[in-house]
């Protein structure tokens, strides 16, 4: 029998999410933050201590992680006491086990702006290789079965000199979409660490296809970060040049990566962030949703990001500078 959406999500959280395990607290640290790090047999969580005019706060990037079937509400005591001991004004969570949301409620967590993804798109990667190919979009098949005529080739790379494709990739992009890039360094401490793989999707000239424009031979086209974890690879970073639209750079790395994490014996391919299930078609993630979901797979729904206040008057002024700060973003954005 095939395995279910249900079951697979079930299985896909039976291990802590990447970014509450010590590997991470690792990468963090490497960075300059101050982490927190606990884990036992009921929860683990890892806090990374922020600043503010007000004081400080505890943020748990898709934590705190407690084991399917175990109680969350001791992970959040413990969590708790650690924020008394910095002197926290609220911890910031994103439990991915929905069984947290009532816990949650019962503290009067607060629901604010999503920080990481609160939907996600999880392909299973037990089926074999054709299968796979099978359940993919025409088009995005298409494209699979394209790529060496197209004079596409796939490499990776741990070279921190590297990073400088994806930086100059993501440029362009960033400046269309008014958004902020991690900067150089902190990419080439990501790609430091041993989860994390670069792929760069090469151009070569062929006898039988010439695009327009055409690319230099040799010129990296796209580029992709992917983290491995557990049973798990995760796409994250990633830009292509947009003048080469009629090359699939993109579907080239990701099936690469696909097809990759699969020998590995691993048993998931995450896609990272997808708009909501019902979303409108204007929707700012709508595009790269539709294409995320060309590759086959099914949804999977986190708890989304909760402020547990602990000081009140200090949390409402917060949300105030928070409010005020976020306008004068968009506004410098739009100018």
């Amino acid at each position: 029998m095939e395995n279910s959406p249900k079951l697979l999500c079930y299985n896909h959280l039976m291990t802590a999410p990447f970014q509450q395990t010590k590997a991470w607290q690792k990468f963090l640290q490497a960075t300059g933050e101050t982490v927190f790090f606990q884990q036992t047999p009921k929860f683990t969580y890892l806090a990374i201590k922020k600043s503010t005019p007000l004081g400080s706060y505890l943020y748990l990037p898709y934590g705190p992680y407690t084991p399917p079937k175990t109680p969350p509400k001791i992970a959040y005591q413990a969590l708790k006491t650690l924020a008394r001991q910095e002197k926290a004004f609220f911890i910031r969570v994103e439990p991915t086990n929905l069984t947290h949301l009532k816990t949650l409620k019962h503290l009067r967590a607060h629901k604010t702006k999503d920080l990481n993804p609160k939907d996600t798109w999880l392909l299973d990667l037990t089926p074999d290789t054709d299968l796979l190919i099978k359940n993919f979009s025409q088009g995005t098949r298409t494209c699979y079965h394209n790529i060496k005529k197209r004079g596409l080739s796939i490499t990776t790379s741990k070279n921190p000199a590297d990073i400088k494709h994806l930086v100059n990739l993501q440029r362009p992009l960033a400046k269309i979409k008014k958004i902020t890039l991690f900067s150089a360094d902190y990419l080439k401490t990501q790609l430091a660490q041993d989860f994390t793989t670069l792929y760069l999707a090469h151009y070569h000239k062929t006898p039988d296809y010439t695009p327009d424009p055409e690319p230099k031979n040799g010129e990296v086209i796209a580029a992709a970060m992917f983290f491995d974890h557990h049973n798990t690879r995760y796409y994250m970073q990633s830009a292509s040049n947009m003048h080469y639209k009629q090359l699939p750079a993109t579907v080239a790395i990701l099936t690469s990566a696909i097809f990759d994490a699969k020998s590995k014996g691993l048993k998931n391919f995450n896609f990272w962030g997808i708009a909501p299930e019902n979303a409108p078609k204007n929707h700012p993630w709508a595009g790269f949703t539709a294409f995320k979901k060309s590759f086959g797979g099914h949804p999977v729904s986190y708890c989304g990001t909760w402020d547990i206040i602990l000081n009140r008057p200090k949390y409402f002024f917060y949300s105030i500078l928070r409010a005020i700060n976020l306008r004068l973003r968009k506004i410098r954005a739009s100018s």
